[in-house]
């Protein structure tokens, strides 16, 4: 065998290690664009969208939706769907103003809403995991469990709590940025380094692509899905602090439909419904996308039942993109 003839495999094995690369960032560096252009668009029709204040307010958006998609991206890539975030917000927003109002120390308040969300939201995971209903079945359980209690001890009204330095420094910007963003962006960062840099974040993608051999590879499975939705109770705690340290108090009606924002973030993301694929950068770009869009529509003055109809398309288009990924993925592999 000539050197030539040798190298050539070589040439064509990195060729192809290459387009693989960039095949899987296509779906960033696209979201990317898209960004860009709903900057553009938004900026040369609606009033006021590049001023200092809307972007604060974006950033403020943003975060809402981002520190609840991170663990719901994992959820997602884990193969298990979460519909409960809006309502857990709100009930974790009622449970630490009560306890505010309580005269309990803010930080041992903030400390339980965190403990009260994970045990919530493991009660979901365990209903999945040692019981085998469907994550979809336990969390539209959990969602309308919590929403009912929230409304039915609030009587569907605030619960004020008054003065507080605490989640009041919580709603103060940091040299212009908001603590929500730097605290999504830290989680960020951390939810990034545990989904490609730990076993627990292999150990996910390996159950989303398939369960049974993650199993028999010595995976504890149900544990995992445990773990993964008392993190996402956690997170929509915190969410829900948040929440309470922008209002001003906790409120039951709060947070409807963020459930569908974060689900939509992270299918824009490129994260594919089925299982076993996903990246946590893509799901920040997801939440920049889709709050562009909803803040831009809003500036625009477009009628807030359409703008529901607008986040549908989205999901629709999102899962159709992932689908012809996944087949040309699938036609790649056979090639």
């Amino acid at each position: 065998m000539s050197l030539d003839q040798a190298a050539k495999p070589t040439s064509a094995r990195t060729s192809k290690k290459s387009g693989f690369t960039f095949s899987q960032h296509m779906n960033e560096l696209s979201l990317f664009v898209a960004i860009l252009v709903l900057y553009v668009v938004f900026t040369s029709t609606a009033n006021g969208f590049l001023s200092f204040n809307n972007q604060i307010n974006i950033l403020r958006d943003a975060a809402t939706i981002g520190i609840a998609a991170w663990a719901a991206t994992l959820i997602i890539i884990a193969g298990e769907i979460d519909v409960s975030v809006g309502p857990m917000v709100a009930f974790i927003s009622v449970v630490l103003a009560f306890l505010l109002q309580w005269g309990v120390p803010t930080p041992i308040s903030f400390a339980f809403a965190i403990v009260v969300g994970a045990l919530l939201g493991s009660i979901a995971g365990a209903l999945r995991a040692y019981c085998d209903v469907p994550s979809f079945v336990a969390t539209l359980g959990l969602w309308s469990a919590l929403r009912g209690t929230a409304l039915f001890v609030t009587d569907a009204l605030p619960v004020s709590i008054g003065r507080n330095d605490t989640l009041d420094a919580l709603d103060r910007s940091v040299l212009g940025i908001p603590p929500a963003a730097i605290i999504m962006l830290v989680l960020f960062a951390i939810f990034a380094f545990v989904s490609r840099k730990t076993a627990f974040g292999r150990s996910v993608f390996a159950i989303g692509g398939n369960a049974h051999a993650a199993f028999l590879s010595g995976i504890r499975v149900s544990s995992i899905r445990v773990a993964l939705f008392a993190i996402a109770g956690a997170m929509a705690a915190i969410s829900g602090i948040l929440l309470v340290s922008r209002l001003g108090s906790g409120n039951a009606t709060a947070a409807t439909g963020l459930e569908f924002d974060v689900i939509a973030a992270v299918v824009v993301g490129g994260t594919s419904l089925s299982g076993g694929r996903g990246s946590m950068l893509g799901t920040l770009l997801g939440v920049l996308v889709i709050t562009l869009i909803g803040n831009g529509l809003v500036l625009l003055g477009i009628n807030p039942f359409f703008q529901q109809v607008v986040r549908g398309l989205i999901i629709v288009i999102a899962v159709l993109a992932n689908i012809q990924a996944i087949k040309r993925s699938m036609s790649r592999n056979r090639g």
